[in-house]
């Protein structure tokens, strides 16, 4: 069996990758992530989960290297990383009382044949009308500048959805195992097989 290798040093995928029970390797890509001028969230995504993939191939030349990447689409509007407290009120501002799309590409890579499978699946959260002291509170408590769509569902940002809508919850950490699993059963994989 050839050497999984997440082309990630996101914890929140680590930690995901982490419940299946594989070894994995955890290499960052270095990859530029910014948007192509009118790409559609399906297509960076999916192109950036590639590209991350495909990033580290040379290096890693007899591995399955899983990339993945994800934005949240809010009212046709795609958003990434807040990366500070300003854009992150801003995002759950316009997140509020609204449904948010979450858009995660996933590329499963062979770097021995160059052959890949890709996908994008896509997870809606519905979040509750905020006030702006709940937003405030929440950024002070959870400090999510990191995450697509300034919360963390794994964390406090629970608090934030009215109801959640999609195949695989781990879709919205950012990691989509249902997906992974069936990529990885096409190389033989199963955390079930000993």
């Amino acid at each position: 069996m050839k050497s999984i290798i997440l082309a990630s040093t996101s914890p929140y995928r680590q930690q995901l990758l982490k419940k299946l029970g594989l070894p994995f390797l955890a290499v960052a890509p270095n990859v530029d992530e910014s948007a192509v001028l009118n790409e559609s969230a399906e297509a960076l995504v999916t192109r950036l989960a590639h590209a991350k993939a495909h990033a580290i191939s040379k290096q890693y030349q007899q591995h399955l290297i899983i990339g993945s990447d994800q934005v949240c689409v809010i009212e046709g509007q795609i958003m990434g990383k807040p990366l500070n407290y300003d854009k992150a009120f801003q995002q759950l501002k316009k997140a509020s009382g609204h449904k948010v799309t979450f858009y995660t590409g996933l590329c499963l890579l062979d770097s021995s044949t160059g052959s890949y499978q890709v996908q994008c699946e896509l997870f809606n959260v519905y979040f509750r009308s905020l006030s702006d002291k709940e937003i405030e509170s929440y950024l002070r408590k959870e400090e999510p500048y990191q995450c697509a769509g300034s919360f963390k569902s794994e964390g406090l940002g629970i608090v934030l959805f009215d109801r959640l809508e999609g195949r695989d919850p781990n879709t919205l950490i950012g990691l989509p195992l249902i997906l992974l699993l069936e990529m990885l059963r096409h190389h033989g994989y199963s955390p079930l097989n000993d």
